[in-house]
């Protein structure tokens, strides 16, 4: 039953519609808090595949503050995009934006070791991404023959897959404690399990709002059991500005193309996701089918947020899934509601002692918050799975698909011999798997079960 405090149901139902303020601002924090840790994560886990961001003494590790500072800014401007629009820009709909994990298996690999230095090409790339990303807004609709559930299934359960290493190395001490006798003590591995053990007990032993924001709450315990470890260092939260405008271009440009084929890829993948997510948001919401106009405008959305992102520092967005269940939750379809929410995490955003609080969480403590992240995107790809018919013909486009994707993903060396910009690409796994399972799926015949 609706709550009748917020309105009527064809209210609640109607994405102009805006609640009483009192009631408008705590679901718009709602929506913030919903996503908050899985938007600054993937700002840290580049920064620590570059080689910086941890340990306070390092110079470099200012531009992990402002990574997380423009993770805040830009998702809270990009979910305008979407929420306000501007002519065929944004769906105009109750959509959160965020940064994508979509895009980590390209970009891990493309600074590995690199540090600041690898940022130039990194943000060139997102920026280029980001304009293609834009255009396929015109071209959405007329491609989507091509991406059944088993294709748009398997390419999720390859991105899941080429991360969940990364939750493990993190949860054991991450890479600067690899190869040192502190890696995997029980001393890192506890905050880790605290993390997951609490994060569990949350979403399903409560309802609401706690359990919405489960892995926030679990990543404060884990944090909180750290603190207590003596792992935690607040060195640079004092040291930090208290407001700060973002700079364009921080890194400079760099043309690396394996980066740049690498986003405009994921961006088609990127794509798909959101047009899920603005189906979700109509169906959830508001009993419909997504308009092409609404997912279109969405596509378009997505890429002028992951451009301007990529401008200023900031790394690829796209639509948050975990708040399309919230507005199932809720049934507050008011698009002003998230409008709010945009508004705090730019607030957020222009704040780098917020991003220097962030920063202060251990590896070990984000670890077991990844472990539950990327375990839950391996998860979605199986969900989409369970709507494949599971004849021989999809079983043999499946199996060939994950084999060749996740083989070359676990033994890289076995493309050694190749240019450098194809070794990126295909070693990551979703450009065979993908690539794959959709020609496989255009040229298999259908068998007559």
């Amino acid at each position: 039953m609706a709550d009748t405090s917020l309105g009527t149901p064809a209210q609640l139902a109607d994405p102009n519609y805006t609640p009483p303020l009192a009631k408008a601002v705590p679901l718009g924090i709602q929506h913030v808090m919903a996503m908050f840790a899985s938007n600054v994560t993937p700002a840290i886990i580049v920064a620590g595949a570059a080689g910086f961001g941890f340990g306070s003494n390092s110079p470099d590790f200012p531009n992990l503050i402002y990574m997380i500072q423009m993770s805040m800014l830009f998702a809270g401007i990009a979910t305008l995009f979407q929420t306000i629009g501007m002519g065929p820009i944004g769906a105009r709909l109750p959509i959160v934006q965020g940064t994508s994990f979509a895009f980590l298996p390209i970009m891990i690999p493309a600074v590995t070791g690199q540090g600041v230095a690898g940022m130039a090409g990194l943000m060139t790339g997102i920026v280029i991404g980001g304009m293609f990303h834009f255009c396929l807004g015109s071209v959405i609709g007329k491609f989507r023959f091509a991406l059944p559930p088993l294709v748009t299934g398997l390419i999720v359960l390859m991105i899941g897959l080429a991360l969940v290493r990364v939750g493990i190395q993190y949860s054991a001490g991450g890479v600067p404690l690899m190869g040192k006798p502190e890696f995997g003590t029980f001393a890192m591995w506890l905050p880790a399990l605290v993390v997951i053990a609490v994060t569990l007990a949350i979403k399903f032993f409560t309802k609401g709002l706690l359990a919405v924001s489960a892995i926030l709450v679990g990543l404060i315990a884990g944090y909180l059991v750290a603190l207590a470890m003596g792992q935690v260092n607040f060195g640079n939260v004092g040291r930090a500005a208290s407001f700060a405008l973002p700079n364009p271009f921080r890194w400079g440009i760099e043309f690396n193309f394996a980066i740049i084929i690498g986003m405009c890829f994921m961006a088609v993948i990127s794509a798909i996701e959101t047009v899920g997510d603005v189906s979700g948001i109509t169906k959830g919401g508001a009993g419909r089918e997504a308009t092409d106009k609404e997912i279109s405008g969405a596509t378009f959305a997505d890429g002028l947020g992951t451009a301007v992102a990529g401008v200023f520092g900031g790394l690829p967005n796209t639509s948050f899934s975990q708040n399309v269940g919230l507005i199932s939750m809720t049934g507050v379809m008011s698009r002003h509601v998230v409008t709010i929410g945009a508004v705090f995490l730019i607030l957020c955003g222009l704040v780098p002692k917020i991003g220097a609080a962030v920063s202060t969480v251990p590896i070990n403590v984000l670890g077991g918050g990844v472990v539950v992240m990327f375990g839950m995107v391996c998860a979605a790809g199986v969900n989409m799975l369970s709507d494949v018919h599971w004849n021989r013909r999809n079983m043999v486009i499946f199996a060939v698909s994950l084999s060749v994707g996740l083989g070359l993903q676990l033994e890289p060396t076995a493309l050694q011999h190749l240019p450098g910009t194809l070794q990126i690409l295909l070693t990551s796994g979703l450009l065979p798997a993908a690539t794959l399972s959709i020609a496989l799926n255009l040229l298999l015949p259908e068998e007559l079960d």
